[in-house]
């Protein structure tokens, strides 16, 4: 984990889908140089009257998102859970769980550019085009440093997503 150094500013993602708040169900398949991220999107259902609960599996049918990341330099995924939110370093500059977002002015990011300082090749401006990404979900947090990002839905089962991200990984 890292610190926040204070400046950090949090805007939210719009274009990203909602996580299902229940059972998102993340999944993350990555390499060195790949980095792909799966969680089932909210769909809530209208004629829904509170007497029923719905249990979300590996199979259930339903929307995936799935966000491929560009240039990803580093990246993490477990906790904070939402019970325990307040407890990541950006919460009190208002990251909230549930939620898609950028981090400008990022601490971790610095400390990813300063850890590399010790290479004889080093430069700044290597980093320059980083931008640092928070997935905050019911029971993990995913954060990844990279340059870009794009989402595309997939509709199916979690199962289905993830030999979907497997053959997008085996054209990497």
């Amino acid at each position: 984990m890292y610190d926040a150094s204070g400046n950090e500013r949090i805007e939210r993602l719009k274009d990203v889908p909602k996580s299902c708040t229940g059972a998102p169900l993340p999944v993350v398949l990555s390499d060195e140089h790949h980095l792909v991220l799966a969680y089932l999107t909210s769909q809530p259902d209208p004629d829904w009257d509170g007497t029923y609960v719905n249990v979300v599996t590996n199979d259930t049918e339903s929307v995936v998102a799935i966000v491929t990341f560009a240039g990803a330099s580093l990246h993490m995924f477990g906790p904070p859970n939402d019970e325990a939110f307040g407890g990541h370093p950006l919460a009190k500059l208002g990251l909230r769980p549930y939620s898609a977002n950028e981090i400008h002015n990022s601490s971790w990011l610095q400390r990813r550019v300063a850890m590399n300082r010790v290479h004889h090749h080093h430069s700044d401006a290597m980093f320059g085009d980083l931008r640092h990404f928070i997935f905050a979900f019911h029971d993990s947090t995913f954060e990844c440093l990279a340059r870009e990002f794009d989402v595309s839905l997939f509709r199916g089962s979690m199962r289905d997503a993830v030999g979907h991200m497997a053959s997008l990984a085996a054209e990497w």
